[in-house]
């Protein structure tokens, strides 16, 4: 079985767009492959410059990204250059999941709609290309979970498009809502609005290293030298050292809705990262039957996983919580037989036995392709790993 992949933000100097990804650059993200992707799926120009930097002796990777194009964009503006991108739907997914919580920020703040939201200095390349490119990275390391580190905050004041502002900035603030953070005596901004958006969408938890396997590990450099901390990001790179994993229950009833729409529902939610999709007859308030909808998802998953039930469903809200999920070990193994190799999964039980598991779609083309009861073609896989 493989271990889950597991990423560990230890902010001890905060958090900003690109110590995000020299850290991620520093773990082995090529920054050649990472530019070009970018390129070629936003169809922006920019320039990424990565350098070695130090850091009270601990070395890293330094980036900047410079680009000629600095028009501020709206929020309607970089959801539709990310949807009519050439990525991947989980590294859109995720994009847009950063975007969006920056929109809802800066609308809260600025009073007005979300899809006016002016992003001035977060609107530009350089931003796009951080919260993008950390979505990439993400997928290239096949991390599976990410947790951080409690998030310190330094004091003063910065200057930006709006004018001289209270460090933590107000976006900030509003991002980081439910977020363990601290106080320092650091002057200057630690965590920037790109930075807070990208640890806020990206982790499920937050506080202590968790329980793992340390494989390796990346540090990004902040822009300046801080006497009082190594400015530096470090990223954790490891594998769990146990089978339970934690996941997130979203549930809601519903009783007015065509059953149509569940089947697509069902698709459009497995395509957002659910592990499971329940559907339950239940009764309802007044007698009415309804249905009850239970979706097992990852944490990281969660909040896509409420957007869209709650716009493609009728429901009024959704109940969720997290639950602890164990699995046994399993391995993809292809078990040769008279009709050619058919995937199937070697399941190891807790008392050390084993068992095949056949993976049902090679199982049908199998029966499919020569007039078989899919039965027996199960019984064909199990006979010949006995």
């Amino acid at each position: 079985m493989s271990f889950d992949v597991i990423a560990y933000f230890d902010c001890f100097s905060g958090i900003s767009g690109d110590m995000t990804l020299g850290a991620f650059i520093d773990l082995g993200v090529p920054s050649d492959w990472l530019v070009e992707t970018i390129k070629s799926g936003l169809a922006i120009e920019f320039e990424l410059s990565v350098t070695s930097v130090t850091r009270m002796g601990i070395s890293g990777r330094g980036v900047y990204v410079s680009s000629t194009d600095q028009k501020p964009r709206h929020y309607t503006d970089i959801k539709a250059l990310i949807e009519n991108s050439k990525f991947s739907d989980a590294v859109k997914s995720l994009s847009l999941d950063m975007f969006d919580r920056l929109a809802e920020a800066e609308s809260s703040i600025h009073g007005c709609p979300k899809e006016a939201v002016h992003f001035h200095e977060i609107g530009a390349v350089d931003s796009i290309v951080d919260i993008v490119g950390a979505a990439l990275c993400v997928e290239y390391l096949r991390i599976d979970r990410i947790l951080a580190s409690k998030i310190p905050l330094g004091r003063g004041t910065v200057a930006c498009a709006h004018g001289t502002l209270p460090v933590p900035v107000p976006a900030t603030i509003e991002i980081l809502k439910d977020v363990p953070v601290y106080g320092t005596d650091i002057a200057g901004e630690l965590v920037t609005p790109t930075g807070a958006t990208i640890i806020r969408t990206l982790a499920q938890e937050f506080g202590p290293a968790p329980e793992m396997t340390i494989a390796d590990a990346g540090y990004g450099g902040g822009s300046r030298d801080i006497e009082a901390v190594a400015n530096l990001l470090r990223v954790v790179l490891g594998h769990s050292a146990e089978k339970e994993d934690r996941m997130a229950m979203v549930e809601t009833c519903i009783d007015d809705m065509n059953p149509e729409i569940y089947g697509f529902l069902w698709e459009r939610l497995t395509a957002d990262g659910a592990l499971d999709v329940y559907m339950l007859p239940v009764f309802m308030k007044k007698h009415r039957p309804g249905t009850s909808l239970q979706v097992l998802c990852p944490c990281a998953c969660r909040e896509r996983i409420i957007r869209r039930i709650l716009t493609e469903t009728t429901t009024l809200g959704v109940r969720y919580y997290d639950v602890n999920r164990r699995v046994l070990e399993r391995e993809a193994v292809a078990v040769e037989t008279a009709y050619g190799k058919i995937a199937a999964k070697r399941v190891k039980r807790p008392d050390g036995s084993v068992r095949i598991a056949p993976e049902y779609e090679a199982c049908k083309a199998v029966a499919e392709a020569h007039g078989l009861p899919i039965g027996d073609v199960y019984d064909l896989v199990c006979r010949e790993t006995q």
